[in-house]
């Protein structure tokens, strides 16, 4: 190989190494992907907060004894919701669910026929767009209770004049002349199954 060839190669060399630098190094490979999309974890992420329909009360609720004096029974109403007493009627409510404990003096427990026959009646009278639902006898830790559902419609709203479409469910205890009626309503689309169940169970005597 002459000289001239041997400086040509040189200087094409040099060239060559001017234009990578110049042109900058290569990126590097990438590394294995990472997130939900690879199955790894994501480096930060937060709990999902519950989020509850209208009308449905969360699964966190505390409730607390509610014993009206001299009445003769003590139930657990959810705690921090408004009260409204009227003789021996109190209504707790809370946005759009409402729980009404009453008592009264009777000679006979309630019956699927007598609720019926008069406390219907009566309900028609107050609850607007009333539809029946059934009246059964159920369990609950008190005793027997006979349960009225039926719906209505709720007062406009103030604010809006929205009207909610309810449901209510209605127990009617008894126990030595004292009979007490439990009224658990809110909109007929919310899940509240589980906290009606948790006052209804919580009814005692004393």
């Amino acid at each position: 190989m002459s000289t001239t060839t041997t400086a040509r190669i040189a200087i094409a060399a040099i060239a060559a190494s001017v234009l990578t630098a110049c042109s900058g190094t290569p990126a590097p490979a990438p590394g294995p992907a990472s997130g939900p999309a690879s199955g790894g974890a994501p480096a930060t992420g937060t709990a999902a907060t519950e989020v509850n329909p209208a009308g449905d009360i969360p699964d966190n609720q505390a409730y607390i004894p509610f014993a009206p004096p001299g009445a003769g029974f003590t139930v657990k109403i959810p705690e921090g919701w408004a009260s409204l007493a009227s003789g021996t009627t109190t209504t707790f409510t809370d946005k759009l669910n409402q729980v009404q404990v009453s008592s009264s003096r009777g000679a006979a427990a309630p019956t699927p026929a007598s609720v019926t026959a008069t406390d219907v009646p009566a309900l028609k009278t107050r609850t607007p767009n009333f539809a029946m639902g059934q009246v059964s006898t159920v369990s609950r830790h008190a005793g027997p209770a006979t349960l009225l559902t039926y719906r209505g419609d709720s007062a406009p709203s103030p604010v809006t004049g929205k009207v909610v479409r309810d449901a209510f469910e209605r127990y009617s205890f008894f126990r030595a002349g004292i009979r007490v009626d439990l009224t658990l309503s809110g909109p007929a689309n919310a899940d509240n199954v589980d906290p009606w169940r948790t006052v209804t169970d919580s009814l005692s005597w004393s």
